[in-house]
């Protein structure tokens, strides 16, 4: 199980965006795409066969998975992520600080 998820919100803490938020769209190993964070201008070449229109295209770029945390809605900053066992044997994640359940 990973800590962080797609459709996880989060929240940047180094790095060029650091204090944003977004939504997770992709996570590899180590690497993680955010919505509209770590947007860089990509170069590219027209192709009229698939119908690409060429120009300068902003998109989101992956960034390190160790650059965001977790974002907590009840205390509105990062946090940390844990794993525990529920009673009946679901094993979840949860917020170190309070102890929150993630996964619902």
């Amino acid at each position: 199980m990973k800590r962080i998820k797609k459709g996880d919100q989060i929240i940047v803490i180094s790095g060029k965006d650091k204090g944003r938020q977004g939504t997770v769209l992709n996570v590899d190993d180590d690497s993680i795409l955010v919505e509209t964070i770590n947007m860089a201008k990509k170069h590219t070449k027209a192709n009229p066969m698939a119908g690409v229109e060429g120009g300068i295209v902003e998109k989101e770029m992956p960034m390190n998975i160790s650059n965001v945390m977790l974002f907590n809605p009840m205390t509105n900053k990062g946090d940390r992520i844990g794993f525990k066992t529920l009673e009946d044997g679901r094993k979840v994640r949860y917020f170190k600080s309070n102890g929150e359940v993630v996964d619902v």
